[in-house]
């Protein structure tokens, strides 16, 4: 039997209280957010979930997120792989800047289909600037050509599948548990393609902070079925956080 699947959005970060766009920059945990990841690896361990290997993004916040949980359910020990393929989606020329501000100098039209269109990026990043993934060392070992100045949601999900068919499906088909501690978008590219939501409906889906989405998948790794753990209503309420952030708009 296929080993079981959780994926976790990391808690609450610092620009996700300030209503930033982040993508690649690497932000820490809010108070909030800490509390968040405590919790859901509680709510794990009370499900009794004993993950064989952990993968997450590189960015401190889903690190921090998963230590959190990892320690709550006493399996620090666990095996854990870091991967560029699993950040969130990059924001480009909108990291950084503020939600709302953008909306007032843009119109929420434009910034909505900027966020929230399935494959329309927002405006680019220049190479030159500091912020470009192609100058930030941890990087620096990667062909600067894979590195993205901005992405739309397809192009997170193509940057995010060679790693699903290449790592975690095989741990997997191994029959281990795994467990994938990342980012709204990167999570979401993840559940458009376990679930085959179709591209006009996935930009409407909202994953919430802190919250484990357990899946159960038969041995060709298709979905049999997915819920998340906890409260139903605690859930919902959290996704509706997310979607009510900026107004129209999403959260990432």
């Amino acid at each position: 039997m296929a080993g079981r699947l959780v994926l976790l959005r990391h808690g609450q970060s610092e620009w996700n209280l300030s209503n930033q766009f982040t993508g690649w920059v690497d932000v820490e945990l809010t108070e909030k957010g800490e509390h968040e990841a405590r919790v859901a690896g509680q709510l794990m361990a009370e499900s009794a979930f004993r993950f064989d290997i952990v993968y997450t993004s590189m960015l401190t916040r889903a690190i921090r997120t998963m230590w959190l949980a990892l320690a709550e359910m006493g399996q620090s020990w666990v095996d854990v792989k870091r991967h560029w393929r699993l950040n969130e989606r990059h924001y480009g020329a909108l990291q950084g800047l503020d939600k709302a501000q953008m909306a007032a100098k843009h119109g929420d039209e434009q910034v909505h289909i900027w966020r929230r269109s399935y494959d329309v990026p927002p405006p680019a990043m220049s190479e030159q600037d500091a912020g470009h993934p192609r100058n930030d060392p941890r990087y620096s070992a990667l062909d600067p050509r894979v590195l993205p100045g901005t992405e739309s949601l397809k192009l997170t999900l193509e940057r995010v599948l060679p790693f699903w068919h290449d790592q975690i499906a095989p741990s997997l088909l191994a029959g281990e548990d795994v467990l994938v501690a990342a980012h709204g978008n990167s999570l979401r590219a993840l559940v458009k393609y376990l679930d085959d939501v179709p591209d006009d409906e996935i930009t409407g889906l909202n994953i919430p902070t802190g919250i484990p989405l357990c899946y159960r998948l038969d041995d060709s790794l298709n979905a049999v079925e997915s819920s998340y753990l906890g409260d139903a209503d605690v859930a919902q309420a959290a996704a509706n956080t997310v979607a009510n952030q900026a107004g129209s708009s999403s959260g990432q």
